[in-house]
């Protein structure tokens, strides 16, 4: 078996529209096509013995066992590889269930699919899983948990901690969007403008002054006795000469601890004789060169949790500590308490496994215990000096019994360290007495505090503190989105995207919006290229500065990591047509409708889906939209469109030369298709239908009719505004015409507008394009037969897997069936093809270059222009008007 290419889907995709994280393997089986399961001896028993617990995969029987009887009966490798895969994930701790194995076109090779919780894993799980396969096929040994230990591993150190995911979480159940900054605990919630960030659980509203106290345990100690709390008696040491003075002050017992610090790290407490207190000054400045000893306050340990200044949890913690029973040894103890299914590594259960570490060594060597120690029956030994959860320690859940005075002060305290979010860390003999009158003190304030063992605390009430972090950044009123429009289809994409951000900008919004030549910022080309993918999506949506995005998706991004966003407000379809068939699996043109129907499917319920009712695939992709349908046409008589207006629906139609919004059955004219520049006159018929998605999207979004008109004849073709698109430069004996069309329906589009156009020889120049079938290269060749006089066939720089010759090859083929007559000149370099064509112009020519590297080809037709217009003019004083 051979892995050919493993992708991770990250959002709404091919395969599914709500699961976002799913893995796709494109997997070749190779000879095993020719032998399913019940052909391999013994391959059912050794499957069932290594995965005794796949018995509860119900697969298409729909009831437990049924895989294993697909196994019996006989399947094909790449069915079993798929639930290997989300077996093996389950068995590690992340509950997995979804799955799809599907044919790629090609005999033995298959798509594998099934999702994962974190990719790394995933990826992990999709090798795993052949390399599992292989080896029950082959009767080998196989260490399976070894596996399991590694993705464990994996996740822990990809996962997002159990604060920053539970606030994730509770953003998610309200529909508010994220993205995830950094590989650590950096999300971004909401969108452009919209946006708030956190980290763990500080967030962009926390203050930095806040957080810098809470770190300085010395700042926050000496406005803590300024406020009159109550606090340890202590002081701030460097030496062992302050360690003596300090103790000789404070007197036994004490705590030793770093001034800056979290999770308990080199925290040394109840410390009654020297040698101690010197072992753990040395631990404390491992971790900070200033160390504090303080007076240790007896009690039990508590964590007050203060979000946006109201007390929202409280919680009893207790070390992680064994209790003897006479018999058992220590060692023993620790495993009983791990053996506990609520333990588990890392963060991935509610509880931490006791690890016996440094900590516990020196506890043990303390009490002259070891590990094979018995410990008396009752006798409570502690295994670490801190009550962290990470480190094993328990949590009870204590919020209902603070005593009114213990919640005042909690909420006056996280005022005087300023934080918005912050854990007060509290040594008292019962939190339901005032703090003065158990002799308590106030140890320590956090920033950033953990939500574990409020979220699951090991007894009592859990508490969903993640909603108070959540209404604190967006509260009622607040939005976390900015609108977004998504425009798809095979061709008119980019256009299309190019007048809808240039009509929404006039409109005063500050809009990012994507397409096949970059990235735009306000107008400011940020990054360069095709950008219709996933991340260029997200980098608009992460932009601070942008309040409306207008998002071009290609199928390349759309199949490579499905969408960079979750849902759109308005979702266009422009048209399907072939174009890329054959790669990725996507070999028919119902195929690429489902793939850019994607689209349509996550218009919100309350956006529209506006899709073009001339196309049979395109109208289809309506049965699966929840928001409102909008139609455009170019038949005003186009009876889906009719029926959709006798239902009061929204459409826009071009009729009597008009582009022209319908609400139901009225009709609201918005300009002359003639006076539109876009249409060159109402010769570019394929740009009215560009058009007519943009202007009811603009309508949608409550644009006046007037402003609609004004921004589609304020929008130029021209380099600067439709880079690549009917981009015309009027030499002074020829005309050259720079466009995209990269596929036969474009091309056939804009063979309409040629005809159209005066200029004769019409000198054509095109180019093979590699990820694209031969019969769709040679179908080119045929239309650059019809379209032009003379033919010029180029190459692109990116060849796509394909050879220089073969293409040219491919093309030179369909232009000799159509015409075999037709003059043909070879001229590989682009660079060289545009010289040579602008060179050998004819008078009163038109020479058409077809180019997807726009950039390139505009800068050199351009530099021509620039050139003969020097030539022709040079500017002397004689030329300034209203000289003296």
């Amino acid at each position: 078996m051979r892995i050919r290419e493993i992708r991770a889907m990250r959002g709404p995709n091919y395969w599914s529209i709500r699961r976002h994280k799913l893995i796709v393997m494109t997997l070749d089986i190779e000879e095993l096509e020719q032998k399913p399961t019940n052909k391999i001896d013994g391959f059912y028993e050794r499957l069932k013995e290594m995965f005794p617990s796949m018995y509860s995969h119900r697969c298409s029987v729909g009831e437990a066992g049924g895989f294993f009887q697909r196994v019996q009966e006989g399947t094909w490798m790449g069915h079993v590889i798929e639930h290997i895969a989300l077996e093996i994930q389950t068995l590690a701790g992340m509950d997995v269930g979804f799955g799809r194995t599907r044919s790629y076109g090609e005999e033995g090779v298959y798509h594998v699919v099934f999702n994962y919780m974190e990719e790394k894993v995933g990826r992990y799980a999709a090798k795993a899983s052949v390399r599992i396969a292989q080896a029950l096929v082959d009767a080998s040994s196989y260490d399976l948990q070894e596996d399991i230990q590694e993705m464990r591993e994996i996740r822990e150190r990809e996962r997002l901690g159990p604060s920053t995911g539970s606030i994730i979480r509770e953003a998610q159940s309200r529909n508010i969007p994220w993205i995830r900054l950094n590989r650590y605990s950096l999300c971004q919630l909401g969108y452009g403008e919209n946006q708030k960030r956190i980290q763990a659980t500080v967030t962009s509203q926390s203050s930095s002054i806040g957080v810098e106290i809470a770190c300085d345990k010395e700042d926050t100690k000496h406005l803590l006795e300024q406020a009159e709390v109550p606090v340890p008696k202590g002081d701030i040491i460097k030496t062992e000469r302050g360690l003596r003075d300090a103790i000789d002050y404070i007197g036994y017992p004490v705590v030793i601890k770093p001034i800056s610090g979290n999770h308990g790290r080199g925290i040394t407490i109840n410390i009654t004789e020297w040698e101690q207190a010197v072992e753990a000054l040395a631990a404390a400045k491992k971790v900070s060169n200033s160390v504090i000893v303080e007076r240790y306050i007896t009690g039990d340990d508590y964590r007050l949790l203060v979000i946006d200044h109201k007390l929202v949890a409280a919680a009893k913690r207790t070390p992680a500590h064994v209790v003897g029973d006479g018999t058992s040894t220590i060692k023993e103890l620790v495993d009983v308490i791990n053996s506990d299914p609520r333990r588990g590594y890392g963060h991935e259960k509610v509880l931490t496994m006791i690890k016996i570490d440094r900590m516990s060594e020196n506890l043990l060597e303390a009490k002259g215990y070891t590990l094979d120690t018995i410990l008396p029956k009752g006798e409570v030994f502690n295994l670490k000096d801190t009550a962290n959860l990470s480190t094993g320690g328990t949590a009870t859940d204590v919020t209902d019994i603070v005593h009114p005075d213990n919640i005042f002060m909690a909420e006056r305290i996280s005022r005087v360290i300023g934080l918005d979010i912050c854990g007060i860390d509290i040594m008292t003999s019962d939190i339901s007495i005032p703090l003065e009158k158990t002799g308590g003190a106030v140890l320590e304030v956090n920033a950033g505090p953990g939500f574990r063992m409020h979220l699951a605390p090991t007894e009592g009430l859990p508490r969903n503190v993640a909603a108070n972090v959540i209404d604190m950044l967006f509260p009622p009123g607040l939005s976390s989105r900015i609108p977004i429009v998504a425009i798809t289809g095979t061709n008119g994409k980019t256009t299309t995207t190019r007048l809808i951000a240039h009509m929404v900008k006039m409109m005063g919004y500050k809009v990012g919006f994507t397409t096949s030549d970059g990235v735009y910022i306000q107008n400011q080309l940020m990054m360069k290229g095709d950008c219709t993918g996933p991340v260029s999506a997200e980098f608009v949506l992460k932009d601070p500065t942008v309040n409306f995005a207008v998002l071009e998706t290609a199928r390349g991004g759309l199949i490579r990591a499905g969408l960079g966003f979750h849902n759109c407000d308005i979702g266009i379809v422009t048209n399907v047509a072939a174009d890329h068939l054959g790669l990725k699996g996507i070999h028919t043109l119902e195929q690429l409708a489902r793939l850019k129907g994607v689209i349509p499917e996550v218009v919100l319920p309350t956006g529209t889906a506006i899709l073009n009712a001339d196309d049979d695939l395109v109208y289809e992709m309506r049965k699966e939209v929840k928001g409102s349908i909008a139609l455009f046409s170019m038949d005003e008589n186009n009876a889906r469109v009719k029926r959709h207006a006798r239902n009061g629906g929204l459409s826009a139609i071009y009729e009597n030369g008009f582009i022209t919004i319908c609400k139901g059955e009225w009709k609201m004219r918005v300009a002359k298709a003639v006076n539109v520049p876009l249409t060159f006159g109402g010769k570019a018929t394929f740009m009215i239908q560009n058009i007519l998605p943009a202007v009811l999207t603009g309508y949608i979004r409550g644009f006046r009719l007037d402003d609609i008109k004004l921004a589609i004849t304020t929008f130029i073709p021209s380099p600067s505004q439709t880079p690549g698109r009917l981009n015309m430069f009027n030499f002074k004996n020829f005309k050259v015409l720079v466009d995209y069309a990269h596929n036969a329906a474009g091309m056939r589009a804009l063979q309409k507008f040629i005809e159209n156009l005066d200029g004769s020889p019409k000198v054509g120049i095109i180019a093979g394009i590699g990820d694209r079938r031969d019969e769709d290269n040679i179908e080119m060749g045929q239309l650059a037969a019809d379209m032009f006089d003379e033919v010029i066939i180029r190459q692109d720089k990116n060849l796509r897997g394909q050879t220089e010759e073969t293409l040219i090859a491919l093309l030179k083929k369909g232009i000799l069936e159509k015409d075999p007559n037709k003059k043909i000149t070879i001229i590989p370099s682009e660079k060289e093809a545009i010289t040579y064509a602008i060179k050998n112009a004819k008078k009163d020519s038109l020479v058409a270059m077809l180019s997807d590297v726009v950039p390139d080809a505009l800068d050199l037709v351009m530099k021509f222009k620039e050139e003969e217009a020097n030539e022709l003019y040079e500017f002397s004083k004689q030329d300034i008007p209203n000289q003296a």
